[in-house]
């Protein structure tokens, strides 16, 4: 799945940034197999001697390297007793580069990782990286990072199971998939806002029949469907399950009840007309900047998206999560941005967890609001310029807090982002019918559980 630089406008005014040492402090032996974790971590930077650390990140743009320009300064300032040797590159040369990095003489202490099984589950079952539960125990980790953001970062021992086992990740910024809603156009069709499913359903039928473009969609890239299925998936699948079938792991199924009502009512919204004309041959840049001139009522989209949107459309714009589904929950999907991980070849492995632990503290949060992206943790405590940069930060702290945020699809397999555009974009097409894309997922899914065994 194509994913971008999580943006939204966030606070004005300048927070004074203090950390406070967290009191020295131990944990259990990581479990067994696990690279090189200490039996008891030391937490207090001060005490640790002359060190320098090696960081590798992809930080490079805008408001991602500002806030992490930011803390690394107070870092060195608060504690000149470690140095910080920094490298930082685009997320497509970082991937490149860690690839051969963690094997050779010359690795970092610490590096973003891409946390899909590619990158971060292989590196893991090469034992490349170190589990970071020790750390996460003596920070408080666990307390802080809802347990659907610290799974989008763990990992069996083996590298095998995504989504649980032992934590190898910590990210700074968030992102999640919801509907942008044109206010004005809506209340222009005498529609209030929707707050269930069949409010938003009635509210794509009235767009319709009052001539209006009721779902803004760009699908020549085949991902965008993904997005847009992934909210409609949320309405059927159990949250559990969709977990299962995004990380990979054994235990569901495409070819269920569930799943056949959200491949069917996906068809059914494109048998409607509900979304742009002409839209598999449309490209998802072009459809959501028409979106930010006017085109359409809704427009299903991630957080991404909101800086831009909120230049273009001013106050006639909101970002609200997809209503609750029949047991209460709202599900939708999201993810972390990249986490920061440790490396097995680190010789300072405390160093580089308190490092961690600095970038992603409450004030380390604040810092990364002032800078123009959407703090993982603490998001509603966040306060934002303008009412869409406070539906976005409001949205993810419910979906992450309340447990109903859910990995993107193609995270599944190595061979799945591809699988599942192709297979969204024919059903929407009329080339495939809801049973043959679910039979066409279930392949890429089982044939992949079958061999990770």
């Amino acid at each position: 799945m194509k994913r971008h630089v999580t943006v939204v406008v966030a606070c004005a005014a300048t927070t004074l940034f203090a950390v406070t040492a967290c009191a020295p402090g131990s944990a259990p032996n990581a479990p067994a197999g696990t690279s090189a974790a200490p039996s008891g971590v030391k937490t207090d930077p001060a005490g640790m001697g002359q060190v320098t650390l090696t960081v590798w990140d992809q930080e490079v743009r805008g408001g991602g390297k500002a806030q992490v320009d930011r803390l690394n300064a107070q870092f060195q300032a608060k504690y000149p007793n470690i140095t910080i040797k920094r490298t930082s590159k685009s997320f497509d040369d970082l991937v490149k580069t860690v690839r051969l990095g963690l094997s050779g003489a010359n690795a970092p202490d610490v590096v973003q990782i891409n946390n899909t099984r590619a990158d971060m589950g292989s590196y893991v079952a090469k034992k490349q990286l170190v589990a970071l539960d020790p750390w996460m125990q003596a920070y408080g980790w666990d307390k802080r990072y809802p347990a659907s953001i610290r799974a989008v970062t763990s990992y069996s021992e083996d590298g095998k199971v995504f989504g649980e086992g032992n934590l190898y990740g910590l990210p700074q910024v968030g992102e999640v998939v919801g509907v942008y809603v044109n206010t004005k156009k809506l209340a222009a069709l005498g529609v209030p806002m929707p707050k269930t499913w069949a409010d938003f359903t009635a509210a794509l039928a009235t767009a319709k029949a009052k001539n209006e473009v009721p779902l803004v969609l760009g699908n020549v890239d085949k991902w965008p469907a993904v997005h847009v299925f992934g909210v409609v998936q949320g309405q059927f699948v159990k949250a559990a399950d969709i977990r299962t079938l995004g990380f990979g792991n054994k235990g569901a199924s495409w070819k269920t009840p569930e799943n056949a009502k959200a491949f069917s009512t996906l068809a059914e919204w494109a048998d409607k007309g509900y979304f742009s004309p002409g839209f598999n041959g449309q490209g998802y840049d072009p459809a959501w900047q028409a979106f930010g001139k006017g085109t359409g009522v809704f427009l299903i989209a991630g957080t991404w998206l909101q800086a831009d949107l909120s230049k273009a459309l001013g106050s006639d714009v909101t970002f609200m999560l997809p209503p609750p589904n029949e047991s209460g929950q709202v599900v939708t999907t999201g993810a972390s941005g990249q986490p920061w991980t440790i490396t097995a070849s680190s010789k300072n492995p405390d160093a580089a967890a308190a490092y961690i632990n600095f970038l992603t503290t409450p004030e380390a949060m604040k810092i990364i609001a002032e800078t123009e992206n959407l703090p993982v943790v603490d998001t509603g405590q966040q306060k934002a310029p303008n009412k869409l940069g406070q539906d976005v930060f409001s949205a993810f702290d419910q979906v992450t807090t309340k447990d109903g945020l859910v990995p993107y699809l193609d995270w599944a397999t190595p061979t799945m982002g591809d699988t599942i555009g192709a297979a969204l974009q024919d059903l929407l097409a009329k080339k495939a019918t809801p049973e043959q894309t679910a039979d066409t997922l279930e392949k890429d899914y089982a044939a992949f559980v079958a061999k990770n065994g």
